[in-house]
């Protein structure tokens, strides 16, 4: 099949992007996968992100495009391949985070065709600005997987990081704007529970 020069620079450009985006699969994170032993990359994040969205979107607190989101979560890292994971709870790291993935955005979006670019940038500032229905929810997906993931080991990673709950809770006072049963949810089985074995540090007890 013959393809116009425009349409091989198209297809280039799209190569281009989806090759470079490989590397998100070598961006470590500070969450265990659920056997404790090693710890997730962003790949694996996002992957899992993406089915929890399919899977838990009836429990949104208003109507969403499951699509719109899926894409969201599927996309809200690729930033780290040159910002790097920065840890929840890196207070430092949180400082620099917004430069450093605004200017990852740019470059890596960058990649793509004009309006692939100018549609998947939206959606990661879209992500950011956290206003949107979609992005309310994806942030809670965001949020929830990690705190299923600790719960699961046992709390490994708020151990080894001496993570307190008032941390926890600055961190998801959001989290109920996407789904306030989901967070519910999360607190009573996943949080909770791992403040009551002293996984996770209570100031006010300790």
């Amino acid at each position: 099949m013959f393809m116009e020069e425009s349409q091989k620079e198209r297809l280039r450009k799209q190569f281009e992007f989806i090759q470079e985006i490989d590397k998100e699969k070598f961006i470590g994170r500070q969450t265990y996968l659920s056997d404790g032993i090693r710890k997730e990359n962003d790949s694996e994040h996002a992957w899992h992100l993406a089915l929890m969205t399919i899977l838990l979107s009836e429990y949104a607190n208003e109507p969403i495009d499951v699509l719109k989101t899926v894409t969201m979560v599927l996309i809200h890292d690729l930033v780290e391949i040159d910002a790097g994971d920065t840890y929840a709870y890196d207070e430092e790291g949180l400082k620099t985070q917004k430069a450093r993935e605004e200017a990852a955005a740019d470059r890596i979006f960058g990649l793509l065709p004009e309006e692939q670019r100018d549609r998947l940038r939206g959606l990661f500032f879209e992500f950011e600005e956290g206003k949107s229905a979609e992005a309310r929810f994806a942030h809670t997906m965001d949020n929830i997987q990690p705190a299923m993931l600790n719960h699961a080991t046992d709390g490994k990673a708020w151990v080894e990081h001496g993570v307190h709950l008032s941390q926890i809770l600055k961190r998801n006072v959001n989290t109920k704007d996407g789904s306030k049963a989901l967070w519910d949810y999360s607190f009573e089985n996943f949080i909770k529970p791992n403040v009551d074995k002293g996984k996770i540090l209570d100031s006010d007890n300790n």
